[in-house]
């Protein structure tokens, strides 16, 4: 898989929910959406345009969705970021498809950055 053109870029919105299935339910009967999953805890969607996923495995977070953005060199970026002022929150850790770590920006948004790199 390509990513290439997206360094930099707003790639995934991820949301923490409490019951897959019904989550699932109700955004394909809303919306239309359709889903792969990808395990137990993970299900990815896609409104034909934008992709993101739904998670079972961590709490539901106060504020909204994790924004999740890419990068092609993660910890080049990471430096960026800490120079920058943002605090890690998570350190890069692997999953299937890459690598990602979470900060958290000045005004305390938390978002995420992968990489498949």
């Amino acid at each position: 898989m390509s990513h290439q053109g997206q360094d930099r870029k707003i790639d995934n919105i991820e949301f923490n929910v409490t019951d897959i299935a019904r989550t699932k339910a109700f955004y394909g009967s809303v919306f239309g959406w359709t889903f792969t999953d990808f395990g137990p805890t993970y299900t990815e969607f896609t409104d034909g345009r934008l992709t993101g996923g739904f998670t079972t495995g961590e709490e539901v977070r106060p504020g909204g969705p994790l924004i999740i953005l890419y990068a092609d060199d993660l910890a080049a970026t990471q430096q960026r970021i800490e120079a920058a002022g943002a605090r890690i929150v998570k350190p890069v850790f692997s999953f299937p498809g890459g690598r990602r770590f979470h900060f958290v920006d000045p005004d305390g948004y938390e978002l995420a950055v992968w990489s498949a790199n």
